[in-house]
């Protein structure tokens, strides 16, 4: 029996762990906005059947002018469909505040980790509020953005910057929670960076040691060299 229980234990902690190792982003066309879950610069779009059943519920609120608009959110083959696109001057900000927490046992020691992907989806580089517990906001400046945890800046923070084709480039908050990055390519940007909480805590009745936090921001810009091409898409996880 142990030879069995075994393997599908340590299969069930590597899709756990893979899934960490994703983040989330928003992507709308002139017709949708959709949340994936995977990789933006590998092309990698979870799927259902697989890791994307893994999410509760998604929530996703519109920002604009006119105040605050709930979205409904609904699960598809590849992405979270949402029921309302932004427009100018409007974004969009989600997240999946209900993941499953991860247990993993060393010996007689249980280690439990909640995790909370977020994103962020930005028309222009205006200045934005946080919202997000883990939140990327322009600051006005295009290339400037600013990372904040629970409303206050997040200072020597690793936080990178991709495109679809995979090109991409990493840098540090400086004291102000500021990074400063050169949009050479014409399209979609997404900017990710990760946080670690060690203040022990409960979510949905269940206790965790440690709080885990991924978050990205997507902004477009219709300037600069002409975009590489995406590469194929890549094959999801089962």
């Amino acid at each position: 029996m142990k030879r069995l229980v075994i393997p599908a234990l340590l299969s069930t902690l590597l899709l756990a762990a893979s899934a960490q190792a994703h983040h989330v982003w928003l992507q709308q066309d002139a017709k949708s906005a959709n949340l994936y879950f995977g990789e933006f610069g590998e092309n990698l779009r979870e799927t259902s059947p697989g890791l994307l059943d893994r999410f509760v519920q998604p929530s996703a609120v519109l920002l604009g002018a006119n105040g605050d608009k709930t979205l409904d959110v609904n699960k598809g083959k590849n992405a979270y469909a949402l029921s309302a696109r932004a427009g100018k001057g409007e974004s969009i900000v989600a997240e999946e505040a209900h993941y499953p927490i991860l247990e993993r046992k060393t010996g007689d020691t249980m280690a439990r980790t909640l995790w909370t992907p977020a994103a962020r989806l930005v028309t222009s580089f205006a200045e934005q509020a946080p919202r997000l517990t883990l939140d990327i906001v322009t600051t006005g400046k295009p290339g400037e953005f600013k990372l904040v945890y629970k409303g206050q800046p997040l200072a020597k923070t690793k936080i990178s910057i991709i495109t679809s084709a995979g090109w991409g480039k990493e840098g540090r908050t400086n004291e102000q929670g500021l990074v400063n990055f050169d949009l050479p390519w014409e399209g979609t940007y997404v900017v990710e960076a990760h946080h670690i909480d060690k203040t022990a805590g409960e979510r949905d009745g269940k206790p965790y040691d440690v709080a885990s936090f991924v978050t990205s921001l997507t902004v477009a810009q219709t300037k600069g060299i002409k975009a590489l091409p995406t590469p194929p898409a890549a094959t999801p996880n089962k």
